[in-house]
């Protein structure tokens, strides 16, 4: 009891200074780019580390130990906190009830985007008496579950390399649907004073390529940069060889930070404290060419590109999504729904549900684009509402498990594979699990069909009018 009073007297004091911690958190982080060094790749988890997270509940003890406030306020505040050490990182996550499913997703073009403001899937989930909500609805839940699903009855929908590292090196997980948004490959800006107009004239300049300080998750901002860098130098007849690839470090150590812990309902809340179409912690390697550490740096065409260009301080000289071919278009996508082997093996009607509500979602977003673009251009990283319908104008917003958007993934893999970030190989195609969209499909016709036949039908009878 002693204990759990100085914690809740140091919070009530320390409150000022968590809210300032909010905002200098990402000023931290950028100051940390300041220089520059040559290197190479980052660490890996172990699978097995994982396997057993979701099962052990850590008490006092530990969290004088490991000094961290953050999951000490979460442990003391509910006896529901499970905290586990990975790879010298302390983790806490809510204990497993399957009455709960909880969902997370990245900033980009998803049906769960747009349905966390519609809220249909939900409605699914009620159906079944089960609890839906966002993983970061609960304190005892820091953000590591988005990167290393950690947590049994968790379901991700987002960027495609965290997943692949799951699989790989983690934990065994199930694919489920994909959504691709088509040439977004990526893009090489420089500075608009400099003179430089063709990748050619990158011979013996330096590239940047961020790095993230943090081992526990996965690096998915390099890996697209690096993926691109060499795709854009391929198509210009050049390689590493030809420029200098100058690596920027930075902490990227906020996810269980106590300012960043405050419970939310729904992901956009995150925006309303953060900027985020021009907070430059989202872009790593920026400040570093605006301060001609650099000479060019990788942006994602479309997204990003058209904010960082409207300031006039930056063009691109190189854009992936210009070409025909498909396969260079994989810039951390296609966007993907992974759920645990645990979940699907032991209560596949929440898959089910989950996936009905994403096909629900999908279909009224590509029949109301427009309205759609309106709810995603709050949460991405397009330059207004109008930049982002024609981002998703031909994006098909219904998950599907399409040959070729397995083929990217693959190709994702592959290129994880080849360059260290992952280092267990794995089968995409068994990693694909369509059994849930197909049930999800077939119990949507069933309850189409009843409504229909639910319609009164017209008879002689009837009021005027």
């Amino acid at each position: 009891m002693v204990t759990l009073f100085l914690l809740l007297l140091l919070l009530q004091s320390g409150e000022m200074l968590e809210k300032l911690a909010m905002s200098k958190e990402l000023d931290h982080n950028r100051e940390e780019q300041a220089t520059g060094t040559v290197g190479s790749g980052s660490g890996m988890s172990r699978r097995d580390v994982l396997r057993g997270a979701g099962a052990v509940a850590v008490g006092a003890a530990a969290i004088a130990a490991t000094g961290g406030v953050a999951n000490a306020q979460a442990a003391e505040g509910s006896s529901r906190a499970v905290l586990k050490e990975i790879d010298g990182i302390m983790t806490s996550t809510i204990s497993l009830d399957w009455k709960e499913v909880y969902y997370t997703n990245c900033p980009l073009i998803s049906a769960s985007n747009v349905d966390q403001e519609l809220g249909w899937t939900r409605e699914e989930f009620k159906k079944l008496g089960v609890k839906f909500a966002f993983m970061r609805s609960v304190r005892e839940t820091d953000w590591y579950p988005h990167y290393i699903h950690n947590q049994d009855n968790l379901i991700r929908f987002g960027g495609l390399f965290p997943p692949i590292q799951v699989h790989a090196d983690y934990r065994r997980t199930r694919m489920l649907g994909l959504t691709h948004v088509p040439y977004e490959g990526g893009c090489m800006l420089v500075r608009a004073k400099d003179k430089l107009y063709r990748m050619s004239d990158l011979k013996g300049k330096r590239i940047a390529l961020s790095k993230s300080l943090n081992t526990l998750k996965n690096d998915w901002w390099r890996i697209q940069e690096e993926q691109a860098i060499e795709a854009m130098l391929m198509m210009n007849g050049m390689t590493r060889k030809d420029v200098k690839i100058v690596e920027f470090p930075y902490p990227d150590d906020w996810y269980n930070k106590p300012a960043m812990l405050d419970p939310m309902e729904n992901p956009s809340e995150l925006w309303l404290k953060r900027d985020h179409k021009r907070d430059l912690a989202f872009r790593p390697a920026e400040t570093a060419l605006l301060e001609g550490k650099v000479d060019a740096i990788y942006t994602q065409s479309k997204v990003f590109q058209h904010l960082q260009e409207a300031t006039g301080e930056l063009a691109a000289i190189e854009d992936l999504s210009r070409y025909p071919d498909w396969r260079l278009q994989a810039a951390n996508i296609p966007a993907i729904i992974t759920c645990t082997d645990v979940m699907a093996e032991q209560h596949p009607e929440l898959v089910v549900a989950f996936m009905k509500g994403m096909i629900k979602v999908g279909r009224w977003s590509n029949e109301h684009k427009h309205a759609a673009a309106a709810i995603l251009n709050r949460q991405t990283f397009y330059l207004d509402v109008e930049d982002t319908y024609e981002g998703i104008r031909l994006v098909d917003m219904v998950p599907n498990l399409s040959a070729q958007n397995l083929a990217l993934v693959n190709i994702g893999k592959e290129f994880m594979l080849s360059h260290g970030y992952i280092k267990n190989d794995f089968d995409v195609e068994k990693w694909a699990a369509p059994e849930f969209l197909a049930q999800a499909g077939k119990e949507l016709l069933e309850d189409m069909i009843a409504e229909k036949t639910q319609q009164k039908i017209p008879t002689m009878e009837g009021r005027i009018g």
